[in-house]
């Protein structure tokens, strides 16, 4: 089973689950070295409208009747600015939501891998997060996700990403594309850092954790450390544009300020998952197969 199966990863999680290589997909990208087999997983794909996870008894009827063997929790809220003003909502789907997920699987046997975020962070670390380092949310919807994780069961899965992005869905790649492509600039901040996590290479690494059934924490996320300016340039100059189409800025200097506050520097140390599988790729050649992949689409994402 899928929860959030209409947004970024969801949808290319259930092209991967069913051999399909997603839209920006790279099909060398096998973590644990087994390509999917065309008939290896039954998909139950739902999205927000056909299951409200805030809905307890809505959520353990849904499971009780499907009996999944895996279930992969991707429904979310997240607003991240909004979240200040609608606490109580963003607290109600990605903490009660992750709660009620977790207890129907554990009704049925089920193993729940539910997504997380590197927002569980302060960013005064100065180097990458692992896994068991100190969380300290600064902002709502960081908050939300630390309390879905602690109301998770021992033997859960919690994949923390960052900045996630695909070719199908929502992404400031997608507005930084549009704007290169009619010739305006832009501005983007360059103090705050973290690690890009393709769409396409999340939906991948789950399969594997799908397979695998781990449990504990695993951070995810294509390899680098950037920051948004740096990736906002990289794809101006993707798509020809000289190197004024990026004017670097602090996050002072942001016009209207945003209601949440963000880390500074939340990058991801993905060392224990390449520790055991394959290592994501490089986030400059994730991304330069987004904007490519955006580009013979030829349309703007929904």
């Amino acid at each position: 089973m899928v929860t959030g199966a209409a947004g970024q990863v969801g949808q290319d999680l259930v092209d991967a689950l069913r051999a399909a290589l997603p839209p920006g997909g790279d099909p060398s990208f096998q973590p644990d070295a087994k390509p999917v087999g065309d008939d290896e997983f039954v998909v139950v794909a739902l999205t927000r409208h056909e299951l409200d996870v805030t809905d307890a008894d809505l959520v353990r009827r849904a499971i009780a009747a499907t009996r999944p063997d895996v279930i992969v929790h991707l429904a979310a809220y997240t607003q991240v600015d909004r979240a200040e003003s609608e606490r109580d909502l963003c607290f109600a789907v990605n903490a009660q939501g992750t709660e009620n997920l977790s207890l129907a699987a554990h009704d049925v046997g089920a193993h729940l891998i539910t997504i997380s975020t590197d927002y569980v962070f302060d960013g005064t670390k100065g180097a990458a997060y692992g896994e068991d380092d100190a969380t300290n949310p600064l902002n709502v919807y960081g908050a939300s996700k630390r309390v879905g994780e602690l109301l998770c069961a021992s033997d859960d899965t919690i994949v923390r990403s960052s900045w996630v992005m695909g070719v199908r869905g929502t992404s400031v790649v997608h507005v930084i594309a549009r704007r290169a492509a009619n010739g305006e600039n832009v501005r983007f901040v360059d103090d705050q850092v973290g690690t890009v996590t393709l769409a396409s290479d999340m939906a991948r690494a789950l399969v594997t954790l799908v397979r695998e059934r781990s449990g504990g924490t695993w951070h995810v996320a294509n390899s680098g450390t950037t920051s948004w300016f740096e990736v906002a340039r990289y794809v101006g100059s993707l798509l020809g544009r000289d190197d004024d189409f990026a004017t670097p800025i602090r996050t002072v200097e942001l016009v209207p300020a945003p209601a949440a506050q963000r880390p500074a520097r939340s990058d991801l140390a993905t060392t224990k998952w390449s520790g055991t599988w394959s290592t994501l790729p490089d986030w400059r050649e994730g991304v330069e197969r987004l904007v490519r992949a955006r580009s013979r689409r030829d349309v703007e994402p929904t």
